[in-house]
Parts: C-alpha cells; sequence; structure tokens
C-alpha cells in the first residue's frame, strides 16, 4: 500500500508537468485575447511548434535548438493570424480553425517526406533530460516546468503593471480611443499576438522533447482549446486561468492512476479512462464559470478612420 504523503507528492508532480502546456498556452492566449483578437488557433500553434521542435531535435541532437525551432515555427503561424485578421481584418475565428487545420495536415505531409515513419519523428533519445534545471534535478522536472510558474506572475505583472499592458487591456476594450491617443492599434495587436506565439511554441516544444521524447500525428490532443477554455474560466485573469490548468492537469493525473483499476471485477476501459479529464473539465468549465465578460473590442477586426 502506498504512502499516503507520498501518494500526494507524486499525484501533485503529475499534475505540475501534465499541466505545463496549457499554463505556457494559456498565458500567450490572454494576451492575445486581451489585446481584441481571438486565438482560437492555439491548437494548431501548440502543433506546429511540437513537429519543428521534434524534427530539429532528431536533426540537430539538441534539445535547445528544437526549442527554438518549436518557437520560430509558432511564432510563424502567429504571424499568419495576425496578418489575417489584423491587416486585412479577417474573421478571427475562421483564421483560426484554419491554422488548426493547416498544422494538423503539413504536420503529417512533412513527417512523411522528411522521416518516412508515418507523420512521426524519431525517438528523442535523451533529449527531455537535457531540458533539466538545475534545481531539483531528481524531481525529473523540465525546466520548462519552471519556467511555466514564472510565466503566471510575469503575464500578470505584465498586464496589469506595465504602460505596454495599459495598452494592451486598452486597445482590447475601446481600440478608437488607442488610436486617438496616437497609438498603432495594429502595432499593439501583433507584439500581443507574437507573445503568443512565443509562449505557445514553449508549450508545444515542452510536448514534443520533455513529456514524450518525439512527435506524433495530432499529439496536442486538443490541448490548445483546454488552455482556450482556462481563459475564458479565468475570465481573462492569469492566476484564475492558472487556477484552471492545474484542475486539468489534477484530472488528467488522476486518471493516469486509475488506468488498469477494477470496478466490481470489471477492467474499466481505457478509453473513458482517457476521456475522463475532458468530460469533468467541461463539466467544471459549464457549471462553475459564472458569467464571464470578454473585452468589449475581441473579435472586432478595427479600421483605420480617416
Amino acid at each position: 500500500m502506498e504512502d499516503p504523503l507520498a501518494l500526494v507528492f507524486l499525484t501533485a508532480a503529475a499534475t505540475l508537468r501534465v499541466a505545463t502546456p496549457l499554463i505556457l498556452c494559456a498565458m500567450g492566449g490572454l494576451f492575445s485575447e486581451r489585446s481584441g483578437i481571438i486565438d482560437v488557433g492555439l491548437e494548431g500553434k501548440m502543433l506546429m511548434a511540437a513537429f519543428f521542435s521534434a524534427a530539429i531535435a532528431a536533426v540537430t541532437h539538441s534539445a535547445w535548438w528544437g526549442v527554438a525551432a518549436g518557437i520560430v515555427a509558432a511564432e510563424a503561424m502567429a504571424l499568419l493570424h495576425g496578418l489575417a485578421c489584423i491587416t486585412y481584418r479577417g474573421n478571427q475565428v475562421v483564421s483560426g480553425v484554419a491554422l488548426n487545420i493547416l498544422a494538423s495536415g503539413l504536420t503529417i505531409v512533412w513527417g512523411n517526406a522528411w522521416f518516412h515513419r508515418g507523420g512521426q519523428t524519431p525517438a528523442l533519445e535523451g533529449q527531455g533530460e537535457r531540458l533539466l534545471p538545475l534545481f531539483f534535478p531528481r524531481a525529473g522536472d523540465s525546466i520548462l516546468v519552471y519556467l511555466a510558474l514564472l510565466a503566471v506572475p510575469i503575464t500578470w505583472w505584465v498586464i496589469a503593471r506595465t504602460r505596454f499592458g495599459l495598452r494592451l487591456r486598452a486597445v482590447g476594450e475601446m481600440p478608437l480611443a488607442v488610436d486617438t491617443a496616437g497609438i498603432s492599434v495594429a502595432w499593439l495587436r501583433y507584439r500581443a499576438v507574437l507573445l503568443c506565439g512565443l509562449l505557445a511554441g514553449l508549450a508545444g516544444s515542452y510536448i514534443a522533447i520533455a513529456q514524450n521524447a518525439g512527435f506524433t500525428r495530432d499529439m496536442t490532443a486538443g490541448q490548445g482549446f483546454i488552455a482556450l477554455a482556462a481563459v475564458i474560466f479565468g475570465k481573462w485573469r492569469p492566476f484564475p486561468a492558472f487556477g484552471a490548468c492545474l484542475m486539468f492537469g489534477l484530472l488528467d493525473a488522476i486518471a493516469i492512476r486509475l488506468q488498469g483499476v477494477r470496478v466490481a471485477g470489471l477492467e474499466v476501459p481505457v478509453q473513458l479512462i482517457q476521456a475522463l479529464p475532458y468530460l469533468l473539465t467541461v463539466f467544471l468549465l459549464a457549471g462553475f464559470i459564472g458569467r464571464a465578460v470578454a473585452p468589449r473590442a475581441i473579435g472586432q477586426p478595427y479600421e483605420k478612420e480617416h
């Protein structure tokens, strides 16, 4: 029988590891959404980052080059989203969905063309260990876990306490007032979208290198949508969104431990266990979110008046 204290510690550690990509992605989505840009394409950014980080790490045998490639790939997707939504004032939801479809298709095509493994990349032996931190090296956590924890207070500070954050919140509420003050609405929103790409790139890199040691088809498995739900659940605020990410991570960690458990002599299907975190997350978000008020200008393209 397991020691209860050890069980709690192991579950907490697993929760943090599972929640890390959600936290990073949610903080990125928060920047984008507070600027008035809906980012349904978080999933696509994470997936593209996961593919390129795994592919480059496999070729260069360097986890750090893999992370850099993942960030560049996510930033390219972010720029594409910004071009469609900010410059050409397209529908932001449609653009995000298109990014997700594009990432899902291209990662498979490129994976087949480059590695001939059915869309997968070669296994990254030892790459995850190269991301181990200087702190608590025996915990087996990647440095990106601690970076995700640090991203939450930094995001709060940038949005709530800096001039850039004040302008970012203003452009998400009243872009006309920001434009009247002589500040470029487009440039502010582009910076927010690029910050989103940076954090989504780190999230995707973590999934591919530190968590799974390789890329497989559609490996993000809806985590971008969960991160977006966490932003909405947190009412577009960093710390409540962080709590929502931890909630999903806890449910996922519990589900992993439940695999192989028998109820009334029958083994619970693995598929049901794997779906449990998503089902419970939807239930909790639907039941306890309350009335979330989005930034007033979110989803509305801004056209400069002449």
